[in-house]
């Protein structure tokens, strides 16, 4: 019975479950500090950016966490979904919309977020991919043996 399950996947993973919090700190206090100077909309903007972040990135860590290890299709893909949707274009956003007033430490921090989630949309790919293809396989085999059980014996 082949391991199905992704390495650099789980170990991003990993890394990444230590680094949000690091992040939210981060973005927050830096929110907190360049909020005056802010326009309405981007207020209102960053408030919701900041929400939808957090309850997503639960969300998607244990899809992730759960996908990759117990080798779950449907969650692997709901992880990949998650990251390649909501969450890799909210971090360009932030990164890349000058309009934001980025501070250098924001700027880092993003950086690597936005690394983190490349990687995993990438090894979560072909992790899904492996997966669906073995498992496919692995139907095909059975379905395979089970005719051949009910099939008559010759003469």
């Amino acid at each position: 019975c082949e391991i199905l399950s992704s390495l650099p996947l789980q170990m991003s993973l990993y890394f990444n479950v230590y680094f949000f919090p690091f992040w939210w700190l981060i973005t927050v206090a830096i929110l907190y500090v360049k909020y005056p100077a802010l326009s309405d909309y981007y207020k209102f903007i960053l408030v919701t950016i900041m929400i939808l972040v957090s309850l997503t990135e639960l969300i998607r860590l244990y899809l992730g966490y759960v996908g990759n290890l117990l080798e779950k299709v449907p969650e692997l893909a709901g992880f990949w979904l998650l990251t390649l949707l909501p969450q890799l274009p909210i971090i360009l956003f932030l990164l890349f919309n000058e309009g934001l007033k980025i501070h250098s430490l924001e700027r880092a921090v993003h950086i690597i977020f936005a690394a983190f989630l490349s990687f995993q949309v990438v090894a979560a790919f072909f992790a899904l991919r492996r997966m669906v293809n073995t498992l496919a396989t692995r139907f095909r085999l059975t379905e395979f043996h089970r005719l051949e059980e009910q099939r008559p014996a010759p003469g």
